[in-house]
């Protein structure tokens, strides 16, 4: 489809029923039903559908490729289906647009980019798709770290060329061509409670070894390295004349460098170990966790490619290496050839401002089509 084959209001049509549904990463009946919607869409082009079943927590992943018959696929393409909204956000937030932007939860984060893919191989030349083994891979838990479909997608990846992330372009246009790697932890501290007024020597404060932990792994920030560690919330105590004997946090940790995450896992897991105060006991969960993804050289390769194309539609290519993760990081990081931002232009995602910038919808949408039927060619 190039951009003057494109109707914005058909467009906008076809986006409305994958916006205004409650799909957070907790509402996995949710998730469902846009797995339904892009199953009937796919089907409904003769490419065959795999559901993934990932049990009750989150909903069902989607493998959907152009040839059943293959096992090893010459590109990836890979959208998520959830959002960070909870339950009942739709009611009170759907599509919106003011002739600009397109306003809603999700709406660039990432259903226009799931849309977009879709028309994108949808709009193949024949002879392409008989040159190319094309899988697109839509996973339920993308924005709680994707802890229930890593593995399956790392597995689809290691078997694919090269993988095609439809994530929204930053909001200069630029695309992504590397992301930090990051990790969520909760740390919970247990002592023992006492009175501070007459035996708070009977006490093992959870708050003290708390503030150690802060304290201590604040200094392994780097911002030189790009290391950085944050507490983002602390909670414990119920009262000042009681010495505490439960606190929590939660740390949030960002790196380029895998090997230096490492190193940094091994002296949290060794503060665990060794409390500073004598009748502390720490329980540690990590609850996501992406390594980071910086460019190699068939990277590079490609990003040339994906250059090259945009010069052929006129649509300039920028590039920016980013703090957030994406399931860019999950394919990257295995040095599989890894490009992202491939969806339209938008921002404030995670917000109730999340916005999609109309003017950038068609010729993000040609330059993925383009891209594709590039890479049959040349690649």
């Amino acid at each position: 489809m190039t951009a003057k084959e494109f109707n914005l209001e058909t467009y906008l049509e076809a986006l409305k029923p994958l916006v205004n549904i409650d799909c957070g990463t907790s509402t996995p009946a949710g998730v469902a039903k846009i797995a339904d919607m892009m199953t009937e869409k796919y089907e409904s082009i003769g490419w065959q559908v795999a559901r993934e079943d990932f049990g009750e927590q989150v909903g069902p992943g989607l493998l959907v490729t152009n040839n059943p018959d293959t096992d090893q696929f010459d590109i990836m393409l890979i959208g998520h289906m959830d959002t960070v909204f909870p339950e009942g956000t739709v009611a009170e937030w759907s599509l919106t647009n003011d002739g600009e932007k397109a306003y809603g939860p999700g709406c660039a984060d990432m259903k226009s980019g799931l849309l977009n893919i879709f028309l994108a191989v949808s709009s193949l030349p024949a002879d392409v798709l008989d040159r190319l083994n094309i899988a697109v891979v839509m996973n339920p838990d993308e924005e709680t770290g994707s802890t229930f479909s890593d593995k399956w997608l790392m597995a689809i990846a290691q078997k694919s060329k090269c993988v095609l992330v439809a994530e929204a372009a930053r909001a200069d246009g630029s695309l992504v061509k590397a992301r930090k790697g990051m990790a969520h932890y909760v740390v919970e501290f247990n002592g023992k409670a006492a009175h501070a007024g007459n035996e708070p020597e009977n006490g093992v404060s959870a708050i003290t070894e708390l503030a150690h932990w802060i304290s201590t792994l604040n200094q392994e920030t780097n911002f030189e390295t790009g290391t950085t560690l944050n507490f983002g919330t602390v909670r414990g105590g119920t009262g000042s004349n009681v010495v505490p004997d439960f606190a929590a946090t939660d740390l949030d940790i960002r790196f380029w460098d895998n090997d230096a995450y490492a190193a940094l896992e091994e002296k949290i897991a060794e503060m665990v170990a060794n409390p500073s105060l004598e009748g502390i006991s720490i329980n540690l969960t990590r609850k996501a966790y992406k390594p980071a993804f910086t460019p190699n050289a068939d990277s590079e390769k490609l990003m040339a490619l994906i250059e090259e194309t945009g010069k052929e539609i006129d649509l300039p290519i920028t590039w920016q290496a980013v703090g957030g993760g994406s399931d860019a990081n999950l394919t990257g990081s295995l040095g599989i050839p890894t490009v992202d931002g491939l969806g339209p232009i938008g921002g404030a995602m995670h917000s109730r401002n999340e916005f999609m910038v109309l003017d950038s919808i068609a010729k993000r949408l040609e330059l993925l089509r383009n891209v594709i039927i590039n890479i049959a060619e040349r690649g």
